[in-house]
């Protein structure tokens, strides 16, 4: 099976670039060719030498998830139904204001926590997302807008974890998205102008701080336990005096004026 290069995040494709023999200087090559350009196709890769390019074909691919629906609104609001295989899909949406273009992706196929007002919640949860998945929602809104709206520059500025699931219950895909995010040689977006919302996994939230301290937005619904209880059933596990405490320790790693 072909390896998905969206899965890796710029360490992780240097050790891939290793295995293959390579110099791991050509991981960053690889990475500003697929997330800065959109390329997809190793042979649009033109400071490749021929070899390389011939070595990527017959062991890996960038693989883009398909979408099958796609709705605009008036405002510019753009929402993608992605298929990510087995009868699942996950929602991104992009909207755009003045100042800012915010996208908000997905990090399951569906959820397990279960909020009582949570459509996702009641489907049930499915599986997790690869980083491949998530980091294909940010590959895809991002090189078609700039098809769309015949522009250069980056049209994405902030990225959002309000989408389908509960990002924090799926860690070990998250932070290498997170990374890729973040990298220079990719999106090259601020620490502050991305997002992972969580109802509250307060030990993910702790390992968060010390790996990758991006902006965080606590789903809090309810101003005491009694009644978060029943909103939130994760609360029964993570009180609020907990996850608050949690929260303040948080500030301390956070990017500034999130």
């Amino acid at each position: 099976m072909l390896a998905n290069l969206l899965d890796h995040d710029l360490e992780g494709l240097a050790a891939f670039c290793e295995r293959l023999g390579e110099k791991r200087f050509r991981a960053t090559q690889l990475f500003r060719w697929i997330h800065q350009k959109g390329a997809s196709n190793f042979d649009d890769m033109t400071d490749l030498a021929r070899p390389l390019r011939e070595k990527l074909r017959g062991v890996a691919q960038v693989q883009p998830l398909a979408v099958n629906t796609e709705q605009r609104s008036a405002d510019g609001t753009i929402k993608w139904l992605f298929d990510v295989g087995g009868g699942d899909a996950v929602e991104a949406v992009f909207i755009p204001e003045s100042d800012r273009g915010t996208l908000c992706i997905s990090s399951q196929a569906g959820c397990a926590v279960g909020c009582r007002f949570c459509s996702t919640g009641h489907q049930g949860f499915s599986r997790n997302l690869s980083t491949g998945e998530i980091v294909a929602q940010l590959w895809y809104a991002e090189h078609f807008l700039r098809r769309h709206l015949q522009r250069d520059e980056r049209v994405i500025t902030n990225v959002v974890m309000m989408g389908m699931g509960e990002p924090l219950q799926n860690y070990a895909a998250l932070v290498p998205a997170l990374r890729v995010m973040l990298d220079d040689h990719a999106y090259g977006l601020s620490r502050r102008r991305v997002t992972v919302s969580t109802s509250g996994v307060v030990p993910m939230m702790e390992r968060l701080a010390r790996d990758c301290p991006v902006a965080l937005a606590v789903s809090l619904h309810a101003p005491n336990d009694s009644l978060r209880d029943n909103l939130v059933p994760l609360n029964r596990k993570y009180p609020l005096h907990e996850l608050l405490q949690t929260c303040v320790a948080y500030l301390d790693h956070a990017p500034r004026d999130f």
